[in-house]
């Protein structure tokens, strides 16, 4: 009988693996599902596929989404916002993205973990912008190394990392990831204040605190506090009203600045999706506002490129809420030792896209509550 690493070593006959490909872009055409759910899910119900064949066919369908053309809405909205510009984010979404980590300073220096990876196999330089980030060429398995599993680095886009840079928590704060999702920034905040302080980690989503469990362990961060909310307004979140020094806002939204990882995004969302979401984003910063304490700051991030979702959220929050001052997130991330921080920003705002920093697209605005 043939070992398993065989057959997984094993390259299928061309014509039966196109026939595959066929088939999986038939049913990723469909988008009921996100491309990597069925992808994975056509992977599950064809085992005979070995690894070299699964790589070969996950790589031909993301090829062919991340090609094909942006709908109308969307290059439209895109063109109005960059003009010149549209061309080269278009190339740039074309491209798969980079595999960025951010190393664990609870438990690692940069260069330490950089020269882990080095001796490993793995071709990694520290990135751009963010301090504890590395980039990796190529798409390796990481969770097989030691430093992963003894939480030395979590998987995190450049652009990501540097929300909780934005934040800029204090070893003594009380923090509130208000949409906390699996917790990637929920583990960088931790880490900056030195596993001190009070953290909590909210989410509508019982199931994505869930993953957050396992990362917490292996970070070592020994004292968060895990809430899965009921709705934006749970009634729960009046113990913490006024008294909370940081609060981020990394909103729910169409995730059109992950493009370069989920390019089925384009078709599986429309104006009304879009504009669905920017009310929400308006309601659930509305209420993690009313957490912020009197001189504490409010952060609100999106992983969007569009000015609906973005700017337009923020301004329509400032026109609202006069107790809170808006803060210049250039200025902030200079204090926090970020190189060419004003190319990360405009008008006030983190402002990043994959054509002119190499990261997913975020926008990030920031206030401080007024005494």
């Amino acid at each position: 009988m043939l070992d398993r690493r065989m057959l997984d070593n094993r390259p299928m006959h061309p014509q039966a693996l196109q026939e595959h490909a066929a088939a999986l872009l038939a049913r990723v055409h469909t988008f009921e599902h996100p491309a990597d759910a069925t992808v994975a899910q056509y992977f599950r119900e064809h085992p005979q596929l070995g690894a070299r064949d699964r790589h070969q066919l996950s790589e031909q369908v993301f090829t062919a989404l991340r090609a094909a053309p942006l709908p109308d809405w969307l290059a439209d909205a895109l063109r109005t916002e960059l003009g010149q510009g549209y061309d080269a984010l278009a190339a740039a979404l074309q491209q798969p993205a980079p595999l960025d980590v951010r190393v664990n300073g609870l438990k690692a220096k940069r260069p330490a973990v950089l020269q882990q990876l080095r001796q490993a196999g793995h071709d990694a330089a520290p990135t751009r912008y963010a301090p504890w980030g590395l980039r990796l060429v190529g798409k390796p398995s990481l969770h097989a190394l030691p430093a992963f599993q003894n939480g030395l680095l979590e998987v995190q886009d450049e652009g990501s990392q540097l929300l909780a840079l934005l934040v800029e928590p204090r070893r003594t704060d009380t923090v509130v990831d208000f949409c906390a999702g699996a917790g990637g920034k929920t583990l960088a905040l931790g880490a900056l204040m030195r596993n001190q302080g009070r953290l909590y980690a909210f989410d509508t989503s019982a199931h994505r605190l869930d993953a957050l469990k396992p990362r917490l362990q292996r970070s070592g961060l020994t004292d968060v506090q895990t809430l899965a909310l009921a709705h934006e307004g749970d009634a729960r979140l009046q113990r913490l009203a006024g008294k909370v020094d940081r609060v981020l806002v990394d909103a729910p939204c169409s995730g059109l600045g992950t493009l370069r990882r989920s390019p089925d995004l384009k078709w599986r969302l429309s104006v009304k999706t879009v504009a669905a979401m920017a009310a929400l984003q308006q309601r659930i910063l509305a209420q993690a506002a009313l957490l912020v304490k009197p001189g504490g700051r409010l952060v609100y991030a999106t992983c969007s490129l569009l000015r609906e979702e973005n700017e337009a959220v923020a301004h329509g929050f400032a026109a609202t809420h006069a107790g809170f001052m808006a803060l210049d997130a250039a200025t902030v991330l200079e204090h926090a030792g970020v190189a060419q921080a004003d190319a990360l920003c405009r008008s006030g705002y983190l402002r990043l896209w994959p054509h002119l920093h190499q990261t997913d697209g975020f926008f990030a605005a920031l206030w401080q509550r007024k005494p």
